[in-house]
């Protein structure tokens, strides 16, 4: 019998090469005034960009914002106070996490004009949103966050007192998704690194999660067969339009598994990582995420050997050596030899490379115990959670 669950709704998606040619009859329905909403400089490098800016421009009464780096609630709010006048029918965001995640906080303040400030989870004044929001759509131009699929944008602050927290909120999700991978064919090899061990986190993760179901169970074992068959050649081949596809579903499917069941040990350290220190999101995930999974393996051996998550990690396993056979020790025992040899074959950075430090890890640890770790199928001690970050300074 399969168990009860309950799965949020997803927007319409529009998946395929040259489904770009499909935004301005998607931007009609709304109206004539259009916000974009870009990266700051990766939108402008991009020659397939600049071809859609174009065809926007001649029908479209088109503004636009470009944000740089991961956004803040400066940038967020500069962009709703200087264009709530002009009231855009519609807000299209093209480019990666950041460009996505700033572009639905602006579509879902501007009618009111409100700080986001005035929502973020944590760290705001506690006001429910209401919305409306403008309508939203999203084009993303990397593979990893998958935050296109999801109701949340995630707002920062770099520094000591910095913070990585959500506004979210039903209302936030696209109306719209475009996901077209001729788009990400000029992502570097990197970046494409970074996003897709992101991609990799979220799902594995979102396996494994107590919060997960059988939909979300789908998803994740859909997304994660993609990530095995094309992260490698998508990095080492970026030309490669099939693994460039299967890399932008995955990523997506990340996006609607990690809103739908939750996320685990990994996102917990992040969060405070990268507010604390200038760190790729997609960079802190892929260089925790062996280390991570290692230290969950190793305490459900010894405080919940029966959990039903050690058999998932063991399914993860087969599925990443195409080995159905395996005993389920061995296949854990295989899942982490290819996440470490992944992480090292794509040269996932050290922490320190970042200025982290020994004497920072207290403070990591403490910041680590939000949603994400909330879900973690094994809840570590602070020895535990500290050990991960030990092991990648």
């Amino acid at each position: 019998m399969v168990p009860e669950f309950i799965f949020s709704s997803t927007p319409h998606i529009h998946f395929g090469a040259g489904r770009r040619s499909k935004l301005n009859e998607l931007i009609k329905n709304y109206g004539k005034k259009l916000l974009l909403v870009t990266g700051a400089n990766s939108f402008d490098e991009s020659g397939r960009c600049q071809e859609l800016q174009k065809e926007l421009r001649n029908h479209f009464d088109l503004r636009q914002v470009r944000v740089p780096g991961e956004p803040s609630p400066e940038v967020v709010d500069e962009a709703v106070t200087a264009f709530s006048l002009f009231s855009p029918d519609c807000v299209v965001a093209v480019g990666g996490g950041s460009a996505i995640d700033a572009g639905k906080a602006i579509a879902g303040l501007l009618p009111g004009g409100d700080s986001v400030l005035e929502y973020l989870e944590g760290v705001g004044r506690g006001r429910a949103y209401r919305g409306p929001s403008t309508p939203f759509i999203a084009v993303p131009t990397t593979a990893g966050t998958g935050g296109e699929t999801s109701k949340n944008a995630v707002i920062s602050i770099v520094g000591d007192q910095g913070f990585k927290k959500s506004f979210r909120h039903e209302l936030l999700v696209a109306r719209h998704i475009i996901l077209d991978p001729e788009l990400t064919l000029e992502c570097p090899a990197g970046l494409t690194a970074a996003c897709g061990m992101d991609a990799l986190t979220q799902l594995l993760e979102s396996y494994v999660s107590i919060g997960a179901g059988p939909m979300t169970d789908a998803l994740a074992i859909s997304g994660l067969e993609r990530v095995r068959n094309s992260l490698l050649t998508a990095v080492e081949d970026g030309d490669d339009i099939d693994a460039r596809a299967d890399m932008l579903y995955a990523s997506s499917l990340s996006g609607l598994t990690l809103a739908n069941a939750g996320l685990g040990s990994v996102h917990g350290l992040a969060s405070p990582l990268g507010a604390y220190f200038p760190i790729p999101h997609g960079v802190v995930c892929g260089t925790l995420l062996f280390e991570a999974t290692e230290a969950n393996i190793v305490a459900m051996y010894e405080r919940a050997a029966d959990h039903p998550a050690l058999e998932k990690y063991a399914d993860a396993g087969r599925l990443f050596t195409e080995q159905e056979s395996l005993d389920s020790y061995a296949a854990r025992e295989a899942l982490l030899g290819i996440l470490q040899a992944w992480s090292g074959r794509l040269q996932m950075p050290r922490l320190s490379r970042f200025g982290v430090s020994e004497e920072d890890i207290d403070r990591i640890v403490v910041a680590s115990r939000g949603n994400s770790m909330q879900t973690n199928p094994v809840r570590l001690t602070d020895q535990e959670i500290a050990g991960i970050v030990r092991r990648r300074l």
